[in-house]
């Protein structure tokens, strides 16, 4: 029986000669139109792809082409769930092909990029040293509570990066037979700050001549650029659907199967059991599977899993060449407008020409971001974020702010000069028209010339439209 009944694929404009020029994917909500507070409404410009990409129109397709299917899966006797089943079996092959996994990898399904990594973290061996950036996003800093924790300093160039970490694996320490125990080092394919390419290939390389690990955090890699388990050569790689244009609850988490075999289950209960028998002694002795399924314990997600799979074979299908090009064509319009505005200092650790992906962040003199991103909102129908992006010692490190100072914002009536401690950020992807890039560029422009329209106050630490 098919896993994709009645699926059907929209890609980019495929006449296109020039890859820059292909039309942007259709997502859902390309249309929504919101009010302005200065009067009217104006189609949603969505450039916040960052936190959460808009689902892909082929994804929601196959969502409700399936939804009259649905049914438990495992185990069930109905055609429902036998359907069900393989439906979600079917999409871990297509997530597998995706990141071009090794045949003895598993993929298991989580539910974001956090609880994928938090899964990695229960299951590193006992004694495990990790390594990880300050410049990560929390989903990778945070995890490792029970693991030794070695923090390293924000690198300037990729190369220093690379360094780095060659410096921090080769000074461990010994154990007492004379060799060194499990490490694992955690890093990003993708700032999801300052949009930049991180050299994982050649981290990976570095890990592997001292003994350790790597996982591969890729939320803002694999929604742009095709991700390869192994031409980079990482043993792990954890991603979110919901910014891969998927948004219904699931993440990935593929690679090496040892330690995940070796460990107690991430959750216990049905699912993860294989057979469960009283003993004698009036106790419960359990075997636990050796499949992804011993970490996927409970009734899975399966609209999620096939979101994921669905987003995966779109992804593929419109060609990551004409995908990476049109973004690169983006990038380049808003990196060009912003440059033009003097007070504008967008944030960068690896330098102007660094390659980087659809996610740039920036502050403006004289304003402060919470303020300024409402009225882009308020006044012009822009959607960007504002903050430190659950990124905090790296947004620190680029504003050169003090790590005891106060990180909330709210502050419109911020003087001229006055040091932000947050900053905006504008990501986009594969469904943003060039509209929405040119109608952002012209926005900062207005503010930052004539200042906001409307007057602005603080309401629950957030800057919001004075309605009063």
């Amino acid at each position: 029986m098919s896993a994709y009944p009645n699926a059907a694929a929209v890609t980019a404009d495929s006449e296109s000669a020039d890859p820059c020029c292909a039309a942007p994917l259709p997502v859902l909500g390309r249309d929504v139109t919101v009010p302005l507070v200065t009067g009217g409404e104006v189609t949603y410009a969505a450039l916040d792809y960052a936190a959460s990409a808009p689902a892909l129109q082929r994804v929601w397709d196959d969502v409700a082409a399936y939804a009259p299917y649905y049914g438990s899966v495992h185990r069930g006797a109905g055609y429902l769930s036998q359907l069900s089943t393989d439906l979600f079996e079917n999409s871990r092959a297509t997530v597998a092909e995706f990141l071009d996994c090794r045949p003895d990898d598993q993929v298991v399904f989580t539910r974001s990029t956090t609880d994928s990594l938090n899964l990695l973290a229960q299951v590193v061996p006992a004694g495990c040293e990790v390594f990880v950036f300050e410049t990560e996003h929390h989903a990778s800093l945070l995890p490792w509570r029970d693991a030794g924790v070695t923090y390293l300093d924000a690198p300037r160039t990729p190369e220093q990066a690379v360094a780095t970490l060659e410096r921090a694996l080769a000074g461990r320490t010994a154990t007492t037979e004379g060799g060194h125990g499990p490490a694992l080092v955690c890093v990003t394919g993708a700032s999801n700050v300052t949009g930049e390419l991180w050299p994982v290939r050649e981290l990976a390389a570095a890990a592997h001549a001292h003994g350790a690990r790597i996982v591969l955090d890729a939320a803002q890699l694999a929604p742009h650029h095709p991700v390869s388990v192994r031409e980079l050569d990482v043993d792990w790689v954890a991603f979110s659907g919901h910014k891969l244009y998927a948004p219904f609850g699931s993440g990935v988490l593929a690679g090496r199967a040892d330690w995940l075999q070796d460990s107690e289950p991430y959750l216990a209960g049905g699912g993860a059991s294989r057979k469960v028998a009283r003993r004698a002694d009036g106790g419960v002795d359990v075997e636990w599977h050796t499949t992804s399924a011993r970490h996927e314990a409970g009734s899975p997600n399966v609209i999620g899993v096939y979101s994921i799979a669905s987003a995966c074979k779109a992804l593929t299908e419109a060609g990551f060449d004409s995908l990476v090009a049109r973004e690169r064509h983006l990038i380049a319009k808003v990196r060009e407008g912003l440059a033009e505005v003097p007070e504008v200092r967008v944030l960068s650790l690896f330098g102007d020409d660094a390659p980087r992906v659809g996610v740039i962040s920036f502050v403006v003199e004289g304003w402060n971001s919470s303020h300024f991103a409402a009225a882009l909102s308020a006044e012009y129908g822009i959607g960007v974020r504002d903050g430190l992006f659950c990124a905090h010692p790296l947004v620190r490190t680029l504003l050169g702010s003090d790590p005891q100072d106060p990180g909330e914002c709210g502050a419109p009536e911020a003087a001229p000069g006055e040091r932000s401690l947050n900053a905006i950020r504008v990501s986009f992807g594969a469904g943003t028209p060039d509209e929405h890039v040119e109608r952002f560029v012209g926005a900062v422009k207005e503010l930052v010339r004539d200042g906001a329209q409307w007057k602005y106050r603080t309401e629950d630490g957030r800057c919001v439209p004075d309605r009063g």
